[in-house]
């Protein structure tokens, strides 16, 4: 049985409520390498996935934010562990979604900053 949540959005995917279950995979490329986090972005749109979500592990994987997001067509999740900088880079460069664990983000401010960006934006 499902359990009615609130319904938010990851880019233009619907999540909670009454929404569809929306399935979502993650990359296994080097986000900065474009031409593979694309590639694979894209088959899994052919499968018929409807969030993408990927590693930031550094600055330069952030950067490559917005040339992948030209060449696919779902929401983009940035995925980051312990150094809330590439969170706040990840929104800066435009990801859809941010998938934090502030248990290793560090200290509450830290998150806080990461929550403050995102709802800038």
């Amino acid at each position: 049985m499902r359990v009615k949540t609130k319904q938010i959005f990851v880019g233009n995917v619907p999540v909670g409520g009454d929404a569809p279950i929306s399935v979502q995979s993650m990359t296994n490329t080097d986000t900065k390498d474009v031409e593979a986090t694309v590639a694979q972005i894209l088959a899994f749109e052919e499968a018929g996935c409807a969030i993408s979500r990927s590693a930031v592990n550094s600055l330069a994987d952030a950067k490559a934010i917005p040339e992948i997001k030209e060449h696919t067509h779902i929401p983009f999740v940035a995925d980051i562990q312990f150094d809330y900088r590439l969170a706040l880079y990840a929104v800066e460069y435009g990801c859809d979604c941010l998938r934090i664990n502030p248990g290793n983000i560090g200290v509450d401010d830290k998150v806080e900053k990461v929550v403050k960006a995102c709802k800038a934006k």
